[in-house]
């Protein structure tokens, strides 16, 4: 149960002193947490009955299985209590949204590992076979876009945001094949057992998320991307703009590794567009 929930619901009715309590329990965690149950009565104003009572009325049995479940409830970061909205027109949400992928951009830039860039691009042009794992919101995304961008320079690849299918391709690799898996935590457990895997038959493995994670330590090539993640819990995490600038990044060195080759495939993808599309090449490249 999530003491949390129950307090924030609309449609929960609580007297008066019960509302003082319980806007001690969202405005002083830690008090509430260690507080004892005349401690709590005292700041509240009230009995220590009421808050016996209040207990009861969020569904504990007792005073003391009320501290035990706002104790576990309490491991979800206070954020989530208090949540910052210093920006709410649309202009003050765009500059936010705006300013906050430039920095997640300018901060990867100083801080990615370009030799580590390189040496997986070398293992990317080399491969037989790519296989682009990801799951979750974000990496569902990012292992789509890694599909996007490398089949149309010639890469044979495939991406899997499925577990199970994860974990029967990584069984099936060959020594020639890259895996290539992306974390924002770092702690896919899926992704770790499917690196694992895929080592064991000799193929090699890359990972794109945080440093000194299960899933850094999985791998054989780190591409890490360590980036602050601020208080305002409705705003996307800009982190998603510097994992596809390294993807980006990572896609152009791919291209450069064979100029000849790569240009003869987007230029048969381009055709096709032009021929049954566009109608002329003024449109978006890479696409």
């Amino acid at each position: 149960m999530d003491i949390f929930a129950t307090l924030m619901q609309e449609g929960l009715k609580l007297s008066q002193s019960e509302q003082r309590l319980a806007d001690i329990v969202l405005q002083d965690l830690d008090f509430a947490v260690n507080a004892s149950i005349t401690d709590l009565a005292a700041r509240a104003e009230v009995s220590p009955p009421t808050v016996t009572r209040f207990c009861r009325r969020l569904g504990c049995q007792s005073f003391s299985d009320f501290k035990v479940t706002l104790a576990k409830s309490s491991y979800v970061g206070l954020r989530y209590l208090r949540p910052e909205a210093r920006s709410t027109t649309a202009p003050e949400v765009a500059e936010d949204i705006v300013t906050k992928a430039q920095n997640a951009l300018f901060s990867v830039h100083q801080q990615l590992d370009l030799d580590a860039v390189e040496e997986a691009a070398k293992l990317l042009r080399g491969a037989d076979m790519i296989y682009a794992f990801g799951s979750g919101g974000n990496s569902s995304m990012f292992v789509g876009e890694m599909q996007n961008r490398l089949f149309r320079l010639g890469c044979r690849i495939a991406a899997s945001t499925d577990h199970g299918m994860q974990l029967m391709q990584a069984s099936a690799v060959s020594p020639r094949d890259v895996l290539v898996g992306s974390s924002f935590s770092g702690r896919n457990a899926e992704l770790v057992r499917c690196f694992d895997l895929a080592r064991d038959q000799g193929a090699k493995t890359v990972a794109l998320t945080q440093s000194d994670s299960p899933v850094a330590h999985a791998a054989d090539i780190v591409l890490t991307v360590d980036l602050p993640e601020g208080e305002n819990i409705f705003r996307p995490t800009s982190t998603r703009y510097a994992m596809l600038a390294v993807l980006d990044i990572l896609a152009n060195l791919v291209a450069y590794q064979d100029r000849t080759a790569t240009a003869a495939t987007l230029r048969r993808i381009k055709e096709s567009l032009i021929r049954h599309r566009d109608g002329d090449d003024s449109q978006l490249l890479g696409d």
